[in-house]
């Protein structure tokens, strides 16, 4: 059981690092001007709607890609066997993951398009919730609710 847990951690750490990366990578192209920026710096309408899009899709998918974890959490993976358990769990955090790195990743090409800072900011709140995300052992145990007969005495010498 224990190994199981570390090697789902152990992914699903590595997932986020490969976010983090890819979001860093991004903004070294753009700042390297291997990525074209400003294409939209000129035209308001176009900043406008994309300014917008950014805004209403991190207002609407910040908060879902955590309620929905917690939902799912509550009503699926705590009724399910350990390895089921398991599973669900890193399928579900895997998809909250996706939705803040395709937020992250849409706000960055936003920010470097419109040369506007809405488009960083908003890219920040994602990536600020996203570290709501990162998995921890202890954190994976207390939320399956699998607590160890060394973490149980260790909480009743307490």
């Amino acid at each position: 059981m224990d190994k199981k847990i570390k090697a789902v951690n152990r992914i699903m750490q590595t997932q986020f690092g490969i976010y983090i990366g890819i979001a860093v990578v991004l903004v070294v192209l753009y700042q390297s001007d291997i990525f074209l920026e400003g294409m939209y710096a000129d035209d308001f309408m176009m900043q406008y709607i994309l300014e917008t899009v950014g805004i209403l899709a991190t207002i609407a998918l910040v908060p879902l890609s955590l309620k929905l974890f917690s939902v799912k959490l509550k009503k699926v993976i705590k009724g399910a066997n350990f390895e089921n358990a398991l599973k669900l769990y890193q399928h579900w955090s895997n998809i909250r993951l996706v939705i803040l790195a395709i937020l992250t990743y849409m706000n960055i090409f936003i920010y470097y398009m419109t040369l506007n800072s809405i488009g960083g900011l908003c890219a920040l709140i994602a990536i600020t919730a996203s570290v709501f995300c990162l998995p921890g052992e202890k954190k994976m145990r207390e939320e399956l609710n699998l607590v160890t007969e060394n973490q149980e005495n260790k909480e009743n010498e307490e």
